[in-house]
């Protein structure tokens, strides 16, 4: 009975210690992300290797495992930037982004954990101070920003080639300009719009104008020639029809002589 307590003990130990093994030996790898081992005795980082995907794994205790998001992630930045003459704008962006699944040994070698701090953010500010710089206040105020997103997309995609990130998309939500400067671009874009309405409504009037001249003409030479149409055996003669229409009618008539040689008759009824 003495002996039990002295062969538990060893037993106990051996017990705590396989517990202890298999608790280090055990890494389980979560929904959207990825390990990278790190092998203290065999080299260190594997970059040779795909790293552990989704799932239980087992590795030797006396290596670790990193474990990365590899899943599409968003950092919001704002920042002070200077335009093309000086002036601080400040621009409110998003970036979308994801580590490079299969360089993910790399970037953790090289990099570190830490990459979004070391590398995305500096990138995504360099590529927004080189964008905006191109542009002056109106420029970015009126109808840019589309293509200010475009072009620190593409520049944030250049400063991060083989640098095992993928970039896949920069929102800008927001440009913001010291208010003075706001309100004198609003003040200008007011005073163009009333030029090009005043400029609109000048061209309706001479528009308007010009129709009614070639109208005018248009009467003035119809009149022309019906005038020059009318000459006076046309009018003796159109008389002369009017006066037969009056005659045929069963009505009492008076006639009455027109004055000179060429006067017509003219026959007027009565009930």
């Amino acid at each position: 009975m003495d002996k039990l307590p002295k062969i538990g003990l060893p037993i106990l130990i051996v017990v705590v210690i396989l517990i202890i093994f298999i608790a280090k030996s055990t890494v389980t790898i979560n929904s959207g992300e990825a390990g990278v081992l790190y092998k203290t005795f065999g080299g260190g980082v594997v970059t040779d290797e795909p790293p552990l995907s989704e799932g239980f794994h087992l590795v030797a205790p006396w290596n670790r495992v990193f474990v990365y998001e590899v899943r599409q992630q968003s950092i919001d930045e704002e920042m002070r930037v200077l335009s093309s003459n000086g002036l601080e704008i400040k621009l409110d962006a998003s970036v979308w982004f994801q580590p490079s699944y299969e360089d993910l040994g790399k970037l953790h070698k090289e990099k570190g954990d830490e990459y979004i701090r070391r590398l995305l953010q500096p990138a995504v500010r360099s590529a927004a101070r080189a964008v905006v710089g191109r542009y002056n206040p109106e420029q970015l105020y009126a109808s840019k920003r589309e293509a200010i997103q475009n072009e620190i997309f593409e520049e944030t995609q250049i400063l991060l080639e083989e640098q095992y990130v993928q970039v896949n998309e920069v929102l800008v939500r927001d440009v913001s300009l010291p208010s003075t400067i706001k309100d004198a671009i609003e003040r200008k874009l007011r005073q163009e719009q009333e030029s090009l309405e005043y400029e609109f409504r000048l061209t309706k009037a001479e528009q308007e104008a010009e129709r009614q001249r070639i109208d005018a003409e248009g009467k003035a030479r119809a009149n022309r020639i019906l005038s020059e149409s009318l000459t006076d055996k046309v009018l003796k003669e159109k008389g002369i029809q009017a006066t037969v229409e009056l005659a045929k009618s069963p009505n009492a008539k008076t006639v009455i002589i027109g004055s000179g040689d060429a006067g017509m008759p003219i026959i007027l009824g009565n009930n």
